[in-house]
């Protein structure tokens, strides 16, 4: 059974071939695997991690390619589920050079929210000690409620619990009800990684302080903010810290996030009480996953740009 496991959307990202242009504009599109949490099941497993995932994509080109990607690159898919009722989910994605991304969705509805509470194995997911979610997999029914399944029973088993909202508003039906969704799993995390572009929808302000006492009183033990070139902040309400980012030169930004979380978590779990965890030892893992953020920068696609342990160790130890 797998060490970690990560549940929700597995698509196919439609990458622009030039950047700083609209969808409408770009000449052509480079085809590439994603959806943030199988982002992270491909990077824990690049760093030497066993994991799984779960999740669903369509009886289609697109799926098998979605399956195949993921198994060439170690991840268990016992539960990645091929559903006949609708086709795997697109995302077509204009780049631009300032780091933001315009994305529009081809997901009417898409096999990812077809996932079932039925078809959640409890065992698989109890047998887990790490345990990575989004928000995503949580905009419709009834990946919904199959998503909250698996949180609720990983939460039982006592895994380390994991949670990136990875806000796509243009997936939910209106702003407040991905508002709603996003604080409502909020209180099974452990660590919460938040990039700085979704904090003020998120918590409501644009400063840090009230939405960090917001979100570590509902029990998360770790709080991670990500910078973009800049690094990271992170509390834990007892000690904070923010670490420097690294200088890349940067071909597509998509994915950088899940890189980050990926890295993250990989040296996280070696500590499961993140009570003990010093400002020294915080600030090295941060450093860790700054550097996997910045390395997946530099390659089009995200799975394809994932770092691997000896890359980062090679890419701290020349910068």
């Amino acid at each position: 059974m797998p060490k970690a496991i990560c549940i929700g959307e597995l698509l196919i990202d439609f990458v622009s071939t030039t950047p700083d242009v609209t969808l409408a504009d770009a000449p052509g599109f480079i085809k590439a695997p994603g959806g943030a949490p199988a982002n992270v099941a491909v990077g824990l497993a690049k760093l030497g991690v066993d994991t799984g995932f779960i999740g669903k994509v369509g009886v289609d080109p697109f799926g098998e390619f979605l399956t195949d990607t993921l198994q060439q690159n170690s991840v268990d898919t016992t539960y990645l589920i091929s559903g006949e009722s609708s086709r795997t989910t697109l995302a077509f994605v204009a780049t631009r050079s300032d780091g933001m991304k315009d994305i529009t969705f081809y997901r009417h509805p898409g096999a990812d929210i077809q996932l079932s509470p039925n078809e959640i194995e409890e065992d698989y997911i109890q047998s887990s000690e790490v345990f990575h979610y989004g928000s995503v997999s949580l905009s419709h029914s009834p990946s919904r409620e199959a998503t909250l399944k698996a949180i609720q029973c990983a939460k039982h088993a006592g895994a380390f619990i994991s949670y990136d909202p990875n806000l796509r508003l243009m997936l939910w039906d209106s702003a407040d009800d991905a508002k709603h969704w996003i604080w409502e799993v909020m209180p099974y995390a452990d660590v919460v990684k938040i990039s700085e572009e979704e904090w003020e929808f998120v918590t409501g302000d644009v400063e840090l302080a009230s939405g960090i006492e917001r979100i570590l009183g509902l029990g998360v033990k770790l709080l991670v903010v990500t910078l973009g070139e800049r690094g990271c902040y992170y509390t834990n309400g007892r000690i904070e810290g923010s670490v420097d980012g690294f200088a890349a030169e940067v071909v597509d930004t998509l994915g950088a996030g899940d890189a980050f979380v990926a890295a993250m978590l990989s040296q996280l779990m070696q500590f499961p009480d993140l009570a003990s965890l010093t400002n020294d030892k915080l600030d090295k893992i941060m450093q860790y996953a700054n550097a996997a953020g910045a390395l997946a920068t530099q390659k089009v696609g995200v799975i394809p740009s994932l770092p691997t342990q000896t890359e980062i160790e090679q890419f701290l130890a020349d910068s």
